[in-house]
C-alpha cells in the first residue's frame, strides 16, 4: 500500500511538471479533443511518433541547454523569465505549446502559435556582443525565432534517436514536417532535412558564446527545486542529456560527458517513467476522442449522391 502510494505521488509531481496539472488533464489537454479536423500532422507522423515519446523529457532539457548559447536568447531569459521562482510553470507552458501545436486541431494549433508569438514581441532588451558594442533584441527576432526552433527539433529527433525507436520516414521526415511549427511561429525558412537543420545550427557558432549568464543557467539547470521525490531521477535524464549533445555543443557549454553510463541509466529512468505514466498520455487520448468523433460523423454523414436523391 505504502509503495502504491508512493507511486502515486511521483505520478502527480511528474504530470504536474509536464502539464501543470497533477492528473495530467488541465483544460488545454481536454481541449484537444474539441475541433473540426485532424490537425497538421496525424496518425503516423513522424511529429505524432517523436512528440509522443517520453524521450522528449530529455528533449526539453537538452533544447534549454542549447538555448542559453545563444546571447540574445540567454538575455532574454535572464531579464524576463521567472525559472528561478516557477520552473514548472516555464516548462508546463514549453510542453503546452509543443503537444498543442502537435495534436490539436489547426485552429487551436494556429492560435497556440500566435500566443507564444505575441509573448516574444514583449521580450525585448539589450545584451553586449563579443566585441563589446550594444546590441538590441527581441524574442520575436527571426533570428532568434530560427535559433530556437532548430534547437527543439534537433533535441527532439537527437533524443529519439538515442532513446526512441523507429521514426516512419527517419529523421528527415520529422525534421521535413516540424518545419511547419517554424513557419506558424514566422521563421520564414526553417530546414527540412537532418543535414539542413545540422548545417542550420552550426551556422550560428560564430555568435555562440559562453559566459557568466550561460554558467549560472546550467547550474541551475544541473539541480533545479524540483523536490526530494523528483530531483535524482531528474539528475540522471539532465546527465543523459548532456551525454546526447554533440561534442562541439557540450564543450562550448563547459559541460563533460558523465563517466559514468549516463546514457544507459536514462533508458532506465525513462522506462521507469513510462510504466508510472501508463502506455498512452492524457493528450494523445483526448486526441484520439477527436479523431474517433471526426471519424464517426464523416461515416454518419450523407453522401454526395444521397444528398442528391
Amino acid at each position: 500500500m505504502a509503495r502504491s502510494a508512493l507511486a502515486t505521488r511521483a505520478r502527480g509531481r511528474i504530470l504536474t511538471m509536464f502539464s501543470g496539472d497533477p492528473n495530467g488533464t488541465p483544460d488545454w489537454v481536454t481541449a484537444l479533443g474539441t475541433g473540426d479536423d485532424a490537425g497538421y500532422f496525424g496518425p503516423g507522423s513522424a511529429v505524432w511518433e517523436v512528440h509522443s515519446g517520453l524521450p522528449t523529457v530529455v528533449a526539453g532539457i537538452r533544447a534549454l541547454l542549447m538555448q542559453t548559447l545563444h546571447p540574445g536568447a540567454m538575455a532574454g531569459v535572464h531579464d524576463h523569465s521567472r525559472y528561478r521562482e516557477d520552473p514548472l510553470g516555464r516548462l508546463a507552458g514549453t510542453v503546452r505549446w509543443v503537444l498543442t501545436t502537435t495534436f490539436a486541431d489547426r485552429r487551436q494549433a494556429e492560435a497556440a502559435c500566435a500566443w507564444v508569438s505575441q509573448l516574444h514581441h514583449r521580450v525585448t532588451g539589450e545584451y553586449l556582443g563579443a566585441d563589446g558594442t550594444t546590441i538590441a533584441y527581441s524574442a520575436g527576432d527571426s533570428d532568434l525565432v530560427a535559433w530556437v526552433h532548430c534547437v527543439f527539433a534537433d533535441a527532439f529527433i537527437g533524443s529519439h534517436e538515442t532513446w526512441g525507436g523507429d521514426i516512419p520516414g527517419g529523421s528527415d521526415q520529422y525534421v521535413r514536417e516540424w518545419a511547419l511549427a517554424g513557419e506558424l511561429m514566422g521563421m520564414p525558412a526553417p530546414p527540412r532535412s537532418r543535414a539542413e537543420l545540422d548545417a542550420a545550427i552550426a551556422a550560428y557558432l560564430p555568435v555562440l558564446r559562453r559566459d557568466e549568464r550561460v554558467d549560472e543557467a546550467v547550474r541551475w539547470l544541473r539541480k533545479p527545486p524540483l523536490g526530494a521525490g523528483v530531483g535524482p531521477a531528474y539528475r540522471v535524464l539532465f546527465a543523459g542529456a548532456v551525454a546526447s549533445l554533440p561534442d562541439r555543443y557540450r564543450e562550448l557549454l563547459g559541460l563533460k560527458r558523465p563517466r559514468w553510463p549516463a546514457i544507459a541509466l536514462t533508458g532506465i529512468a525513462l522506462s521507469v517513467m513510462g510504466r508510472l505514466l501508463g502506455s498512452e498520455s492524457s493528450s494523445l487520448a483526448y486526441t484520439r476522442r477527436r479523431l474517433d468523433r471526426l471519424a464517426t460523423e464523416q461515416a454518419a454523414a450523407p453522401s454526395h449522391g444521397d444528398q442528391n436523391g
